[in-house]
């Protein structure tokens, strides 16, 4: 009895083209992941808002003390520095 003889490139012959669609599969995912993941473009867009508007929260809220803070020397008769 003789042994099962194989097709000589049968599975190598699909080794390229199924190595193409895994590594599209990969960059389908990176990028899917890169635009609606927790790391993605909006979440860097919405952050980069925020902290303009952190900022300029934080200005007028300066501005405020400072206005007190004279207010607040006015009121116990003391010159401001």
């Amino acid at each position: 009895m003789e042994p099962p003889t194989f097709k000589k490139g049968g599975f190598y012959k699909l080794l390229p083209f199924l190595s193409l669609v895994l590594l599209i599969c990969l960059v389908g995912v990176y990028f899917g992941n890169l635009l609606f993941g927790n790391n993605s473009l909006s979440v860097l867009m919405g952050l980069k808002d925020k902290e303009s508007q952190m900022s300029t929260e934080v200005n007028r809220l300066m501005h405020e003390n400072a206005n007190l803070q004279k207010e607040l020397f006015e009121l116990k008769g003391l010159e401001p520095q």
